[in-house]
């Protein structure tokens, strides 16, 4: 009897189903794509039904020969690409190249790679999906038309090297749209006035919130210091009554598990990972990893997913895990389930787990550092989605002066539920900054002790920039790309230098400015949100065979096509102007020095290039002290890690020779008990700490040392 062949996509994958699979079979890997459409020419024959002309990858005749080796010697052919669209594209150009029929059974798939999961694929075999198959041929064909006819009218237009594209283009807009209502926002004053009050010695804050008239409470919103010295006035040097107490109970229930865009940031918000890091670091997750006396195994189920739903095998594990690790009483007392948008993401399950038996901690020694904080995160947040509600005891205070109302509330946790698990950060940063505080025992009509009064002058604040958690965020609920399209895209804008990162803020360049409001002049629908997502909305119709391919390409093509053909006769060249710096050239003494945009990011150059040669790095002052001669610091951008910042001194101290550099930025005036260096802020999920910058030094190591005794 032949061997049976399954062909996959990666090596790891390969190797980790190898340990599922007896002697019978051979597995291998096409290592990704091996045929896709010329980078040369077009490649789509759009006056025969936009028919794509394929070629083989550079790179990939070896793979494909191999494969056509093996395919040879064996008795039948299973082709276990991923369950998506992308794999089942890879899985149909496996089959071409083979010359296997997809319509024989030839396609498994799984959502996980376990033995379980993969026997049960092997055990049904089904043809090639071809809605599927299209869906990603429409994709692919119609981002070539985009790009291949838009990017060379930029190159033309505006400068060589530009490009366009369907997702990235309208991503720009978004970042631009905001950066621009930023800029736009005007600010408006407003004061708060507290009052420090105590009962029983205990002292806390109340703040002002409106005026009692009728038995009915009128907010107030004081907007300039004349309102607030009227409410200071009025209170000052009297004591307050305590009007209303009102108790009660809140529950607060978990968040979903992950999909792609979740994960992408909550790794984002928490462990300050880029979404390309960590779609690479949870594609290893998945593929599987090398676990001492285990063997390569696969940690977590298919990572590119928009479905929240849960298998009952799963929900089941969790629980057991739960009751073994907390108790009873954390576990939620029904199946928690969650819902998704649409019957079409049931086809997939969230990502998840699937070994219970391997926690985080009992294999961090087999892990990366970035494997075991992403596996952490997902194994934390999955197990919380099946643990009791966390339940909350709240107070809310109202303290009358006269007419004058202060109010102040207090949570306190009472059962923490699924909060030992998964700690509750807020969507957005600036919600963590409530009201919320700590009161004392309250009975209504009690006198507070009033310790003094005080307004503090406040500005509305505009919108947050994006940050790469936001704007996934953003282009999920506009409906722009899809899961497997989000980390890529924002990688891609980041390097044409569309937008660029200032620390963990994204922002529109000058040189994205240009190029959106020309696309955006000229070819509204590329750069306008709803016309993406309703383009996305009928590509997923494809995908579920209610719509047909060719159709939609003709639908969108001709008209884009006239479009560009217009705008190559009436769009004016465009000159990018050069930020000036109002600096004279040092070396040639005529030209002035101006920021340009290069490879590495933005350099300074001689507006007289290339007569003059003339070029340094764009040094940025930040706030502090060289902690060795106490000069000044500067901020630059590394050209070996793209985005990375380090500091050095100004020079322009005492030392001129100062020869400080760190990648951390010192923390002004600190020095290390223990050793005397200099300290410097470090980041860890969001939340700022200082840390000695001698790694010899003791206290480091009592730090490392802690947290191994923690992982035993």
């Amino acid at each position: 009897m032949g061997k049976k062949l399954v062909i996959v996509e990666s090596p790891a994958k390969a190797k980790t189903i190898g340990r599922y699979l007896g002697k019978d079979y051979v597995i291998t890997a096409s290592k990704g794509h091996i045929r896709d459409l010329p980078s040369a020419t077009l490649g789509v024959d759009v006056n025969n039904d936009f028919r794509p002309v394929y070629i083989t990858m550079r790179g990939k005749q070896d793979v494909i020969k191999q494969l056509k080796d093996l395919a040879e010697g064996a008795d039948c052919v299973y082709i276990a690409t991923d369950p998506d669209r992308e794999g089942e594209a890879i899985a149909w150009h496996i089959a071409q190249a083979l010359k296997i029929d997809p319509n024989s059974q030839c396609r498994i798939t799984f959502n996980e790679i376990t033995k379980k999961a993969v026997k049960d694929a092997v055990d049904s075999p089904r043809t090639v999906d071809m809605d599927l198959v299209n869906a990603q041929q429409a994709r692919r064909i119609l981002d070539r038309l985009v790009g291949y006819e838009l990017s060379p009218l930029l190159w033309r237009k505006i400068q060589k090297g530009l490009s366009a594209g369907r997702v990235q283009s309208v991503t720009v807009r978004l970042v631009e749209d905001r950066d621009a209502e930023i800029d736009a926002f005007v600010p408006e004053e407003y004061w708060n006035v507290s009052c420090t009050v105590s009962s029983d010695g205990e002292k806390f804050k109340v703040k002002y919130v409106g005026t009692m008239a009728g038995g009915k409470l009128s907010k107030d919103k004081l907007t300039c210091k004349e309102e607030a010295d009227s409410v200071i006035n009025d209170v000052k040097g009297k004591d307050l009554t305590a009007a209303s107490v009102k108790k009660g109970k809140k529950e607060r229930n978990p968040y979903p598990p992950f999909t792609t865009s979740t994960l992408q940031q909550e790794a984002s918000r928490r462990l300050g990972f880029t979404s390309r890091k960590t779609m690479s670091v949870a594609q290893q997750l998945y593929e599987g990893v090398e676990i001492a006396s285990v063997g390569q195994t696969a940690l977590v189920s298919y990572i590119r997913t928009d479905s929240v739903r849960i298998s009952d095998e799963a929900v089941s594990a969790s629980r057991g895990l739960i009751v073994e690790k907390y108790g009873k009483e954390y576990v939620c007392p029904y199946i928690r389930t969650f819902k998704n948008k649409n019957s079409a993401q049931d086809a997939h399950e969230a990502i998840r787990p699937t070994h219970f038996d391997l926690s985080p901690d009992s294999i961090k020694g087999s892990l990366t550092n970035d494997q075991y904080k992403l596996y952490k995160l997902i194994w934390d947040r999955f197990l919380s989605t099946q643990m009791a509600s966390a339940v909350l005891n709240t107070v809310t205070l109202d303290a009358e002066c006269g007419n004058r109302i202060f109010r102040a509330t207090g949570e306190t946790i009472v059962f923490p539920g699924f909060l030992a698990a998964y700690s509750d950060i807020s969507e957005d940063a600036a919600e963590e900054k409530n009201d919320s505080t700590r009161l004392p025992e309250l009975t209504e009509g009690q006198s507070l002790k009033n310790h003094g009064v005080k307004g503090e002058q406040k500005f509305t604040q505009p919108p947050a920039h994006y940050t790469e958690a936001t704007l996934i965020k953003a282009m999920e609920e506009n409906g722009i790309g899809r899961p497997s399209t989000y980390a890529p895209t924002i990688s891609t804008i980041l390097e044409r230098n569309y937008v660029e990162k200032e620390g963990k803020f994204i922002k529109i360049t000058s040189l994205g400015k240009v190029v959106t409001d020309m696309l955006r002049d000229n070819f509204s629908e590329i750069v306008d949100v709803s016309f993406t997502a309703d383009m996305e909305e009928r590509l997923d119709e494809i995908e579920t065979g209610n719509k047909d391919w060719i159709a939609v390409l003709s639908d969108f093509y001709p008209g884009f096509h006239k479009q560009i053909s217009e705008a190559s006769d009436s769009i004016e060249k465009i000159k990018l102007e050069s930020e000036k710096t109002g600096e004279v050239c040092p070396e040639c003494g005529v030209g002035e020095l101006v920021i340009k945009q290069g490879r590495f990011g933005k350099f300074i150059a001689c507006s007289r290039f290339p007569e003059c040669n003339y070029t340094k790095n764009v040094e940025i002052a930040v706030k502090g002290q060289c902690p060795l001669c106490g000069s000044g610091l500067l901020s630059h951008r590394s050209k070996k890690y793209k985005n990375k910042v380090f500091y050095t001194c100004d020079k322009k101290g005492s030392d001129p020779e100062c020869s400080f550099i760190s990648w951390d930025l010192p923390a002004d005036g600190k020095k290390c008990t223990t050793c005397g260096s200099y300290m410097v802020w470090k980041n860890f999920r969001g939340r700022k700490y200082t840390k000695c910058s001698n790694k010899d030094c003791e206290s480091n190591k009592k730090r490392k040392d802690k947290s191994e005794g923690e992982d035993k």
